[in-house]
């Protein structure tokens, strides 16, 4: 049964891939202008010159064409030649990629805690007060802009207190900022969904029975709340981790880093398609695999739903 459900994820996996890719390669091919045309076109090259580079491209074989030749090329790891850069699509992400995905495991390394602090202060806290002003600050948390939060960021830590350099900052420097940026609003729907599965825990009669029984305010925190409340965060977790990539590329071109933010301003620009395409293929790749990874991790976290799966 565990090895069937795993086809069918797997499987599922696969045609969400297919799916995005799909979309992805009509939407671009749909869009207005010509990459050709943007690069060669200041160079005085003539019409008939402008059409052999097409052909060296490939964009002038019809789209069911273009359609096969780059699917095949994704699945063989090709995603083509850059016209901008006149170098690998693959080159430019393994110059790009690592800086993003360093990004965005801080910033959600970052948001877990905040989540979890916000959570515990919440339910946890002594003063009733206290409990209700914290609940109350995620749903702030979510309204707040990332561009927005970057530019005040910047503002209050570098131009009003100092504290932060922008010209020529230390590696910390230059990773705080933006790592406080994403991390803030994607600790939001963390902490509300931690925040409810602890209320429902604490309410469910095997807590009272512990306790009942003599067990310790901390061991019945530790064995049945936080257990209980922390794996259905799981599924949440996982789908914002994927979409922290996003937020990285939109982070990124505020602050000015390098990474996938600055290849996907410069590839709009310059109309460079195939780039624009191994972007969202490999940000859709990075979502599906994370959750994948999740919902595979959740019976050995749950020994319930394996045996669960097995009795199906």
């Amino acid at each position: 049964m565990m090895a069937r459900h795993l086809a069918q994820r797997v499987g599922q996996a696969l045609l969400v891939l297919a799916a995005t890719f799909t979309l992805a390669f009509l939407l671009l091919q749909a869009l207005p202008g010509d990459a050709v045309l943007i690069k060669f076109l200041e160079l005085g090259l003539t019409p008939d010159q402008l059409a052999e580079i097409r052909l060296a491209y490939g964009a002038d074989a019809p789209l069911w064409r273009q359609y096969l030749h780059t699917a095949g090329g994704f699945l063989t790891g090709n995603f083509g030649t850059s016209i901008r850069a006149g170098v690998p699509v693959a080159q430019l992400l393994a110059e790009n990629l690592p800086a993003t995905l360093l990004l965005a495991a801080l910033a959600f390394a970052a948001a877990s805690l905040l989540a979890l602090l916000l959570a515990g202060l919440a339910t946890l806290g002594g003063q009733s007060w206290l409990r209700g002003l914290v609940r109350s600050v995620p749903s702030l948390f979510v309204a707040v802009p990332v561009f927005w939060l970057g530019i005040m960021l910047i503002q209050l830590f570098s131009f009003q207190l100092g504290w932060i350099s922008i010209i020529s900052p230390e590696p910390w420097e230059e990773l705080a900022l933006p790592v406080a940026t994403i991390a803030v609003p994607i600790s939001a729907p963390l902490a509300q969904v931690l925040i409810r599965n602890i209320d429902a825990v604490l309410a469910e009669p095997f807590v009272a029975v512990a306790r009942a029984k003599g067990a310790s305010h901390a061991w019945v925190l530790r064995w049945h709340v936080a257990r209980n409340a922390l794996l259905p965060t799981l599924t949440m977790a996982g789908v914002l981790f994927g979409e922290l990539l996003g937020g990285a590329v939109v982070t990124e071109a505020v602050f000015g880093l390098n990474g996938l933010g600055g290849l996907t301003q410069q590839a709009v620009a310059n109309q460079d398609v195939a780039v624009l395409q191994a972007i969202v293929v490999v940000s859709a790749a990075a979502f599906v695999l994370i959750n994948l990874a999740v919902d595979l991790l959740y019976p050995v976290l749950d020994p319930r739903l394996a045996r669960g799966r097995r009795a199906a």
